[in-house]
C-alpha cells in the first residue's frame, strides 16, 4: 500500500508538472525543474530503497531509483500538450527486484554478451558466470541492476538531478579491480533526459556501461511500436552467430534490413528473410554509430511516433548502439497497470561500446586502468510535432 500511494502521489506530481494540466496552456511558472524523494519500499535485507521523481519547466516529469540505478518512469507531452509515461517498467519495487528483462536499468559491469564468460588481461584469463548459454550478458548473475545504490541529489544548472553510486568490489562476477562507478540522471529543460557515466579502478579491467530502457512513444502498454520511424546514423553494424556474439565482422547495411540511414517504420523489415533478422529474432544487433568526431555527443538515433507526435533523439559520446525490438517479450512480464508486455511493444536504443569487445582486438577498447577515469554520455531529447 505504501508503494501505491508513493506511485500515486507521483503521478499526481507529474501531471500537474504539464503545461496542460486542468486545460492550462502554457508552463507553470511555479513548477520549476524540482526533486521530489519518497519510499520505494524495502529490500529483503531490509535496505531502504528510493524513489525520486525529477520535473521540468517544459511539462516533463522522471522518476529514479537507487535500486539498479533504474529508470523508473518518464513522462512526456505528444503533440496535443498529453502527458504519457513512455517506458516500460513496475509499480513497485518487487517488480524490479524480480525482474529479468532489463526495464529501465543501470547495465554493468559490462553491458551486453561476453562470449563464453571469459576474457583475457594479459597473461591472466577472467572467467564470469555464463548467465546467456554459454555466455555473459549484461554482467553477470547479479549486475549492477540488483544492487543498491547510494544516492544524492545534485546542484545543476542544466536541471533537476540525481546522482547514484555503486563501489563493484574486486571479484565481483568475475572481474577485476575495485571499480567506482557513478551514474547522473539530469532532466533538463530543453526537454533532455542526460545519463552521465563515470569509473575508476584499482586494477585493470573491462567496463562497458549502458541504460537499459525500453521505450514505446505512443505511450507504454498502447500497443506495439511497429509504425514508430527510426533513423540510426549508422553505415555499418556487427553481424552476430546464433549465440548473438559479433563475428567480428563490420557489415555494411546498405541492401539489408538494417539499413536505416533514413526514417524507415521499425515493423518494415523486422520479420524479412534474413539470416541476421532470423538469429536475433528481430533486430538485436550493434550499430557502428557516425561519428563527426573522436569526443563529445554525436546523433546516434532519431525515432518518431506519427500518431503522437513525440520524436527522440539519440546523442552520446559512445561508438556503437544496440538496437533491440522486444522480441523475447512474450506477455510473461506483467508491467505498470498490470498489463502484459508482449512481443515488439518496445525498443531499446542501448548506447555502448561493442559486445564481446574484450575478446576483439580491432573493436574500440574498453579497457580501463589504475589513474585512468572511465565517461560516457548520452542524452534522449524529445519533442512533438
Amino acid at each position: 500500500m505504501e508503494t501505491r500511494r508513493a506511485l500515486a502521489a507521483l503521478g499526481a506530481m507529474l501531471m500537474m508538472a504539464s503545461p496542460h494540466f486542468a486545460g492550462q496552456g502554457k508552463t507553470d511558472a511555479r513548477k520549476p525543474d524540482t526533486i521530489q524523494k519518497q519510499s520505494f519500499g524495502k529490500t529483503a535485507a531490509g535496505e531502504e530503497i528510493e524513489l525520486y521523481s525529477l520535473s521540468n519547466k517544459g511539462g516533463m516529469g522522471a522518476s529514479v531509483t537507487n535500486f539498479g540505478a533504474t529508470l523508473v518512469t518518464l513522462k512526456v507531452p505528444d503533440k496535443n500538450g498529453k502527458s504519457a509515461d513512455v517506458v516500460l517498467g513496475y509499480d513497485d519495487l518487487d517488480g524490479y527486484v524480480n525482474d529479468k528483462a532489463y526495464f529501465g536499468a543501470t547495465v554493468g559491469r559490462y553491458a551486453n554478451r561476453i562470449a563464453g564468460g571469459k576474457f583475457s588481461l594479459g597473461s591472466h584469463t577472467c572467467s564470469l558466470p555464463q548467465n546467456n548459454g554459454n555466455n555473459t550478458l549484461h554482467g553477470g548473475l547479479t549486475g549492477f541492476n540488483k544492487h543498491v545504490w547510494k544516492a544524492r541529489e545534485v546542484n545543476s544548472a542544466k536541471g533537476a538531478a540525481v546522482e547514484f553510486s555503486y563501489l563493484s568490489k574486486d571479484g565481483e562476477e568475475g572481474y577485476p579491480g575495485n571499480l567506482s562507478v557513478t551514474v547522473v540522471y539530469t532532466l533538463t529543460n530543453k526537454n533532455e533526459l542526460k545519463i552521465d557515466y563515470s569509473a575508476t579502478t584499482d586494477k585493470k579491467t573491462v567496463v562497458n556501461l549502458t541504460n537499459h530502457t525500453y521505450f514505446n512513444l505512443a505511450g507504454q502498454g498502447n500497443g506495439d511500436i511497429l509504425k514508430h520511424e527510426l533513423m540510426i546514423n549508422a553505415d555499418t553494424f556487427t553481424p552476430v552467430d546464433s549465440g548473438l556474439i559479433p563475428t567480428g565482422e563490420l557489415k555494411k547495411v546498405e541492401g539489408t534490413p538494417f539499413d536505416f540511414r533514413k526514417a524507415t517504420a521499425i515493423g518494415a523489415r523486422v520479420d524479412a528473410n534474413d539470416e541476421q533478422i532470423k538469429l536475433g529474432g528481430g533486430y538485436d544487433h550493434n550499430f557502428v554509430l557516425n561519428r563527426k568526431a573522436a569526443t563529445g555527443l554525436s546523433l546516434a538515433a532519431r525515432v518518431s511516433d506519427p500518431a503522437s507526435g513525440r520524436t527522440m533523439e539519440v546523442w552520446t559520446t559512445e561508438p556503437g548502439v544496440q538496437f533491440y525490438t522486444g522480441n523475447f517479450l512474450d506477455g510473461s512480464f506483467k508491467g505498470k497497470g498490470g498489463g502484459a508486455y508482449q512481443k515488439r511493444t518496445a525498443f531499446c536504443l542501448e548506447t555502448q561500446h561493442f559486445p564481446d569487445s574484450p575478446n576483439h582486438p580491432s573493436f574500440p577498447t574498453t579497457l580501463l586502468k589504475p589513474g585512468e577515469k572511465y565517461h560516457t554520455a548520452t542524452v534522449y531529447k524529445f519533442e512533438a510535432k
